[in-house]
């Protein structure tokens, strides 16, 4: 079925497949982290307007980001889903809904690329509403998620391009509420979150993929490094994202105290570390798969015991 937004199919039924194609259940967590770092540069909430336009912005943003995935990638897809690859039966956060819903010919190039610029447009006026900066750093991050795409049967360095990506939103929240972020803060915020996605997301994800992966040659890090170095470079990466996330809150403008310390040491060991380590032992691929669900909410955990901090301070 080829859904298109002449109403072919039941709204309802359209709205589903469309926020499928920006796995808006994966993108809304991942709205935790520009939360939690643009709380971690001011030190406080912002005002109530800039709380509203940047919700809104945000989520523009990560729903035209992850569509713009699909659409680069569509050939791709449509390649894998003809092999058998993408199932939407198994406990993964980027399947909550339909996995690739284009490849799959739920729906039509013009109606995905059509949704994709209307939230791109919500989210460059939204975006330079709070700050022109953040203008030109969503826009990069579309050119280079576009570029990560290409890099699919090239190298497994697109790891590292889709780290830069997932860190360009936080460093734009920062911007939003801070006309001039402090610098170490901003360094030590851009390689937690590089770090993070390269061993909790990059990683895992295309774990999950590697039958498929292979049959195409595809030079994605699992792939390319074989499961042993790559469930190593994931664990390396965690605990390098944990040492950058203690470095953050030092740089930070919260005055936290030692029992909030512990329970960020504590979200990175359960949540990070020991399903890194697990995988590590195992190779096994649920454990791939139990890692990125875990690391997804990684964000949203530090983003909760940040707002509780703040009001019970």
């Amino acid at each position: 079925m080829n859904i298109s937004l002449s109403g072919a199919a039941p709204i309802k039924q359209q709205l589903t497949i469309l926020f499928a194609l920006s796995r808006t259940p994966h993108g809304v967590i991942d709205m935790a982290a520009p939360a939690a770092a643009a709380l971690l540069c001011l030190g406080h909430f912002p005002a109530l307007p800039v709380v509203i336009i940047g919700m809104v912005t945000v989520f523009a943003g990560y729903t035209a980001v992850y569509a713009i995935n699909d659409l680069v990638d569509l050939r791709t897809d449509i390649e894998k889903v003809r092999i058998g690859g993408y199932s939407d039966c198994e406990t993964y956060l980027d399947g909550v809904l339909i996995r690739h819903p284009m490849a799959k010919g739920m729906l039509s190039f013009k109606a995905g690329l059509f949704w994709a610029l209307t939230w791109s447009a919500v989210a460059l006026a939204g975006a330079f509403w709070l700050n022109p900066v953040c203008v030109y750093i969503f826009l990069t991050g579309c050119l280079l998620e576009a570029f990560y795409c290409k890099l699919w049967r090239v190298t497994p360095l697109r790891g590292a391009v889709n780290g830069l990506v997932k860190s360009l939103g936080p460093l734009a929240a920062c911007f939003a509420v801070n006309p001039c972020p402090p610098v170490f803060f901003l360094i030590c915020l851009f390689l937690w979150f590089f770090f993070w996605e390269i061993g909790g997301q990059n990683i895992p994800a295309d774990w999950t993929d590697i039958t498929e992966d292979r049959h195409f040659n595809a030079q994605t890090i699992p792939v390319a490094l074989g499961l042993k170095r790559s469930s190593l470079l994931s664990l390396t990466c965690l605990a390098t994202a944990m040492f950058f996330n203690a470095a953050v809150y030092v740089a930070s403008a919260l005055n936290y105290n030692g029992p909030f310390l512990l329970a960020i040491v504590l979200l990175n060991v359960f949540l990070l570390l020991k399903p890194a380590m697990q995988l590590n032992e195992t190779k096994d691929r649920r454990f791939a798969m139990q890692l990125f669900n875990k690391a997804s909410y990684y964000p949203l955990a530090n983003l909760v015991l940040i707002v509780f901090f703040i009001i019970i301070r």
